[in-house]
């Protein structure tokens, strides 16, 4: 197999992502790439997720600016590095931005950017954005130094907040592990923090320019806009081990079984009407996936009409399990007429789902902080209409983007059925660590659901790497290229290992959030199990997601039972369990191999193995020698399944 076929059959691209570069200055490093920081740690613990110099336009997407004039030196006391960058603005405008960061081994790093403009430039935000990992800092003490000199003794938010936290901040500092402090300092302008955790990002924002201010906004021509992040260490230890964790440097990840046990939810795929035709040629073949539960879209803002309806009753009539019919409700006529208009199309074509899930059209649009709320029937009168037209239906709301809108605007739970939201991954970034990195959130995700709505029927999806609608701009961004781009429609690593990879750990992050249903697919088209005409897996081939539906699906309504992972940030698993059989399912989350010990889950090594890597290879007999000692040798990307 080629490099290419091989990076294809992994990422969905033959695009390689490029390989950070390590930097050094004694107990600190960093990670600089394409001109940022990241995993900034000190004595081998993480400190800061990221310090970014980043520039957003008007629709909240990021450019990608070509870095000049790199230059990187590094000695025995510390590094230095400094770059040239432009962003090439609409209309010819553009943005030139020079960069210093600098590193000692005493613990101290200053990152230093100017940006100017001979054109002047339009943005929604340009400047620093820090990033504080999440698990273990969740929830912990930190001071913030406040623009006017005072200061706030306080917590990082445990519960997500829908809104800034801080406000106004000069500084932040925070315990990184006994006898080691941080603060982080912001100068040239007027920083606050973000619950980042609200996107499935796995961090704290810290970024500048406060959403109160007007976006977008203009930097004027021959103005230079400086800003400078300084990070010190301050490590009053007598000594440190280089690994205080002890495990940092371990290559076994350790598997051992949790007490977290439950059922496993319904799987569910999505079904829009442009893809309806396609899904029941699906449907209709043997080898078709087999879920629990099918959820179907209906947007009349986006052309929908009544004709969708024929087709999802067709698609009903072969379907062996539930239906739910999602609607973007206009409300731009009365409620009762919209509403009315819905079900009697329904009727005409004997189309009658299980369930309905209503949500406002409008509140698919993020509401930032400081902009005022767009207008809205009450929430009440919707689900009153909604409850008049479909009598006896089981009726949801939430919200059909994320959780970030269900957090900031909180439906009345008591007159739903069940609650549901969606999650992605691709909001902020999309390099693959970063994606991979989302999962670590989506336990506070579910945990602040149940905070908000108690045991309340829980549905989660459809929730996919690629961005299905965007909230926070006027389009999701175009990606012709397959590359990995912020708020993309299409994704490339869909089609890869990589999506199946994320979708088995997705399902693994969510299992103690006690879900009714699981939706992290479509089944046709780019957001689905199966690749249509001129997408990159050939029209009518399985992505390899599909084998991770059809496992999941499998297991709905049996017994799991959590698996602690030593590493989980390389990889997860759970068991199975229903009646006197066992199965374990584990996934690797990294480009790497890594080695699986299995020997404290107490079971047999005798047992049947299939494994979903980019050979293919699937249903082989357990060896000895795939499990000798209890150890078990996961590709990169790979799905193992064991039965014992």
């Amino acid at each position: 197999m080629t490099t290419a076929d091989l990076a294809f059959k992994l990422y969905g691209t033959t695009q390689a992502e490029p390989v950070p570069r390590v930097l050094r200055a004694g107990k600190l490093t960093a990670q600089l790439a394409n001109g940022n920081l990241r995993m900034i740690a000190y004595d081998g613990v993480e400190v800061l997720r990221a310090i970014s110099y980043l520039v957003r336009d008007r629709d909240w997407g990021t450019y990608d600016p070509a870095l000049s004039n790199l230059a990187v030196t590094e000695t025995e006391t510390g590094f230095t590095v400094s770059y040239n960058a432009r962003c090439e603005g609409p209309g010819g405008t553009f943005l030139d931005i020079g960069a210093s960061i600098v590193g000692t081994a005493d613990g101290r790093l200053t990152f230093t950017a100017e940006a100017r403009s001979a054109t002047g430039f339009t943005t929604n935000r340009c400047g620093f954005c820090i990033l504080h990992p999440i698990v273990g800092v969740a929830g912990t003490p930190v001071t913030v130094e406040h623009v006017d000199g005072t200061f706030e003794e306080t917590e990082l938010p445990d519960l997500i907040e829908p809104w800034q936290p801080f406000k106004d901040m000069r500084a932040i500092s925070h315990t990184a592990l006994p006898g080691v402090s941080v603060e982080c300092r912001l100068d040239g302008d007027t920083f606050e923090m973000e619950d980042q955790r609200n996107w499935s990002d796995a961090s704290y924002k810290t970024y500048v320019r406060p959403l109160a201010l007007p976006w977008p906004y203009q930097i004027p021509a021959n103005n230079p806009v400086i800003q400078q992040v300084t990070l010190t260490i301050i490590d009053s230890r007598a000594a440190s081990s280089g690994d205080p964790a002890g495990v940092g440097h371990e290559r076994l990840i350790r598997l051992s079984p949790s007490k977290a046990t439950g059922k496993m939810p319904a799987v569910g795929l999505l079904i829009t009407p442009e893809e309806a035709k396609a899904s029941l040629a699906v449907l209709a073949r043997p080898d078709a996936p087999k879920v629990q539960e099918l959820l179907f879209h209906f947007d009349p803002i986006a052309g929908h009409d009544a004709r969708a309806f024929i087709d999802f009753a067709a698609i009903s009539a072969i379907h062996k399990g539930t239906s739910t019919l999602e609607i973007a409700v206009p409300c731009q006529r009365p409620l009762d007429v919209e509403m009315q208009e819905i079900a009697v199309g329904m009727r005409a074509a004997d189309f009658v789902p299980d369930a309905i899930m209503v949500c406002p059209s409008v509140d698919r649009q993020s509401t930032p902080p400081g902009s005022p709320w767009p207008a809205c029937p009450p929430l009440q009168d919707i689900y009153m209409a909604a409850d008049m037209a479909f009598p006896g239906v089981r009726l949801g709301g939430g919200m059909l983007s994320y959780f970030t809108e269900l957090n900031r605007k909180r439906v009345p739970g008591e007159d739903l059925s069940f609650i549901s939201h969606c999650t992605n991954p691709i909001v902020h970034a999309a390099d693959d660590l970063s994606v991979m990195q989302t999962l670590e959130a989506l336990p506070f995700i579910t945990r602040s659901v149940r905070a908000i709505y108690g045991d309340m029927a829980y549905r989660l999806g459809p929730s996919t790497i690629p961005m299905r609608q965007n909230p926070y701009g006027s389009r999701t961004m175009e990606n012709a290229d397959g590359g990995r781009i912020p708020m993309a429609g299409r994704d490339p690593r869909h089609n890869g290992l990589f999506g199946a990879a994320f979708a088995m750990a997705y399902a693994i992050q969510v299992l103690d959030a006690g879900l009714e249903t699981l939706t992290l697919s479509a089944l046709t088209g780019s957001f689905g199990l199966i690749a249509g005409k001129g997408e990159p897996v050939a029209a009518g081939g399985e992505r390899p997601l599909a084998t991770v539906v059809r496992m999941l699906a499998q297991s709905s309504v049996k017994n799991w039972r959590a698996c602690l992972s030593s590493h989980p940030e390389k990889a997860l698993a759970f068991l199975v369990q229903a009646n006197e059989e066992t199965a374990l399912l584990a996934v690797n989350i990294t480009a790497h191999v890594q080695t699986i010990d299995l020997s404290a889950l107490d079971q047999s090594s005798q047992g049947r193995l299939s494994i979903v890597d980019e050979t293919a290879r699937q249903s082989d007999s357990l060896s000895d020698a795939e499990f000798s000692g209890g150890l078990l040798a996961l590709p990169p990307l790979a799905i193992a399944r064991i039965d014992f």
